[in-house]
């Protein structure tokens, strides 16, 4: 398995996830409607928005997956927080960062991974990942890339207009 990787202003990355005051955090409708209109509109049994912190990423909603944090260093929200886009990884199996992640070959069978970025607005740093999974492989076509980037998208100015 690859860690996630760490960014070179990580210092400045984690003052603009601290000054939004989201991590552990009570759950919000806001943010579960959010993730349940992906697991429905997606067809995938998993959807979060994860707030990634120093060691842990932390789920602000988490939809299908009874959990509110897991390790960074293992997560896929650790890796997709660095893409410019849309992160996928269309067999997990068959990707040499996660074919032996503990969550690829232990519960919950991560098979599907589609992530995308969350950006505070303020200095323009990843703070977190809007994601589904699934315990399929499969691929996403030109509507579901579109459903999961509006849904990211609305993600993103929810955080961003937490704590203005």
């Amino acid at each position: 398995m690859q860690t996630a990787p760490i960014f070179q202003d990580e210092e400045e990355r984690l003052a603009a996830v601290h000054r939004l005051a989201i991590l552990d955090t009570k759950p919000e409708e806001r943010f579960d409607a959010l993730t349940k209109e992906a697991v429905e509109k997606l067809n995938v049994p998993i959807s979060t928005v994860t707030i990634v912190d120093k060691d842990r990423e932390w789920f602000k909603s988490c939809a299908g997956l009874d959990q509110k944090e897991g390790g960074r260093a293992g997560s896929f929200c650790g890796h997709a927080l660095f893409a410019k886009d849309l992160f996928i990884v269309n067999d997990t199996l068959k990707d040499e960062r996660f074919f032996d992640n503990p969550m690829v070959i232990g519960f919950p069978y991560i098979r599907f991974y589609a992530g995308i970025s969350l950006l505070d607005h303020k200095t323009s740093k990843p703070i977190g990942v809007f994601c589904v999974k699934d315990d399929k492989p499969r691929e996403f076509g030109t509507d579901e890339v579109s459903i999961l980037m509006d849904l990211a998208d609305r993600a993103e100015r929810e955080l961003n207009n937490s704590h203005q």
